[in-house]
């Protein structure tokens, strides 16, 4: 059946879809035909948004909304560049949290490269740890150009499985590679990354690289700048050498190509939206990778592939450079095979950025050697005491922890708000991010569409009310505070990767988490 314009209209006005809500399908015919708001408009879209007003309430309220109206018609016309952050910052010390005072000598990682021989083969090299591989190319055992090319290769072979790359960064890292070898022969080192590859989620931009964000819309983009975390590593000599999947736009494994596949499991997708960074990781393609996390996209593909993901504290890595989704919940960290290796390359990342106004210095007194007997570690009881998938390899890990000496205490924690809706925040600010690209109907070559994909949830969000969205935000800071509260007498909180709202709770105070595999 076909609807002309002004049957639209009318349909659009007949469900208050015009008025106090102006949505994205409305906003796309609306914008030469300025019908006014009505009472009848007002009274229509108060179900939506869970209110109630009288005959009397709804006139007052109709030439204040056709002036908004006009105001967002006003502010549709500016162009605002995805990475343009709103005025308020969040920060995730105001839970009560705050940053410690270590001495300049204390911080950093510090971590004793092994004395190891060079493989015999090179499947044993491509899963070597990353201290090894450090070892082996200070010594000049190995060089950065053999091992650029082998993980390479590694990536072309695999690949044709595992849907994993979108970019191979070939001639860019060969030279880096080449320099690196140079830098080592001459007895300059630069760190325990010198000359070690790596990849990075097609988020992050490289210049004189497309950067498609996964998503069709995008799939030809260049963003001629390069961001903050990729040159730290450059810096640090680590050697870029593909820009990795990500389900599109950050949400699942599939991208505008293909779908990225768990390498323990072709049948299976990878998880996401970090999929090609723990795909690859998983399968010796590359040492590490830089993923990012805003609501579990670290963490679920390093569960799902049997990787370590770090999501590190909010802000303490710069986003410059980075797709931006959530201002106020996006995070860069990296995934390899360790909790050591990540705490290598997150060394290397952290850090205030001038570019990112929500970064800060966090030290990192890290101690590779330090005895984990006397930390503080608290688990969560009860999400691991009703039966689950991998619960029998989630025990096993609480028993190695008391092995080791560690004191487990017992945690209990019902947080005392509405979890589930303070995180349609992320769908607010995600909508936000991607306003024009919904507006103007390229959201529309999104491959998913359906009720659980960015196409419907960015529409949606259109019709969350801003004092509920402000709302939100208020109470967000109550669960920072009920966290601290939780936190502060621990140094580690131990949680299944998905049991209970952990995932969710963490997201939204900005804590940091490091999921590690314990079973395939």
């Amino acid at each position: 059946m076909s609807v002309d314009r002004r049957q639209f209209l009318e349909a659009c006005s007949a469900t208050g879809l015009s008025g106090l809500f102006p949505g994205v399908l409305y906003a796309q015919v609306a914008e030469e035909d300025e019908s006014p708001i009505t009472p009848e408009h007002v009274a229509a879209a108060e179900t939506i948004a869970g209110v109630s007003f009288t005959e009397d309430e709804r006139e007052l309220l109709v030439e204040n909304l056709n002036e908004n109206l006009d105001q967002y018609r006003a502010m549709r016309e500016q162009k605002i560049p995805n990475a343009r952050a709103p005025a308020s910052t969040f920060d995730p010390r105001r839970g009560g949290a705050e940053i410690p005072d270590v001495p300049p000598s204390d911080d950093g990682a510090t971590v004793s490269l092994p004395s190891v021989d060079r493989p015999s083969a090179d499947e044993d090299l491509a899963f070597a740890a990353i201290p090894e591989l450090a070892h082996l190319l200070r010594t000049r055992t190995v060089t950065s150009v053999e091992l650029t090319e082998l993980f390479l290769d590694r990536l072309r072979r695999y690949d044709e499985d595992l849907n994993a790359v979108i970019t191979y960064t070939e001639e860019r890292a060969l030279e880096t590679a080449r320099r690196a070898d140079e830098q080592l022969a001459a007895g300059e080192w630069r760190g325990p990354l010198h000359g070690i590859p790596y990849g990075a989620k097609d988020l992050l931009a490289v210049e004189g690289y497309k950067t498609t964000w996964g998503a069709t819309p995008y799939k030809d983009q260049q963003i001629d700048e390069t961001a903050t975390v990729i040159r730290a590593l450059d810096e640090a000599g680590a050697v870029l050498v593909a820009k990795l999947s990500l389900g599109a736009l950050a949400w699942g494994d599939v991208w505008y190509d293909a779908t990225t596949k768990n390498p323990w499991n072709l049948d299976q997708g990878s998880s996401g939206s970090s999929a090609g960074p723990a795909a690859a990781v998983a399968a010796g393609c590359v040492p590490f990778a830089i993923g990012s996390e805003t609501l579990g996209s670290i963490v679920s593909p390093s569960t799902r592939c049997g990787v370590t993901g770090h999501r590190p504290t909010f802000g303490a890595v710069s986003r410059h450079g980075a797709m931006a989704l959530s201002w106020t919940m996006d995070k860069l960290g990296p995934i390899a095979r360790s909790a050591l290796d990540c705490a290598l390359v997150y060394d290397t990342l952290r850090g205030a950025d001038p570019n990112d106004p929500a970064s800060v210095d966090v030290p990192f007194p890290f101690d590779a050697s330090r005895d984990v007997e006397g930390l503080r570690v608290g688990y969560l009881k009860e999400a691991f005491s009703e039966e689950y998938d991998n619960r029998a390899a989630d025990q096993k890990t609480l028993d190695v922890l008391r092995g080791l000496g560690v004191d487990l205490t017992p945690v209990a924690w019902e947080p005392g708000v509405p979890v589930g809706a303070l995180l349609s925040t992320l769908d607010v600010e995600a909508a936000s991010a991607f306003d024009e690209l919904t507006r103007s109907g390229g959201i529309d070559e999104m491959v998913r569409q359906g009720e659980n994909t960015w196409p419907n949830v960015f529409r949606t969000a259109r019709f969350v009310p801003a004092v509920e969205h402000t709302q939100m935000r208020r109470l967000r800071v109550d669960l920072m505070e009920q966290a601290h509260a939780v936190m502060q007498d621990l140094d580690v909180l131990v949680s299944p990767s998905f049991r209970g709202e952990t995932l969710g709770i963490t997201n939204l105070t900005g804590h940091p988490c490091v999921c590690v595999p314990n079973a395939l």
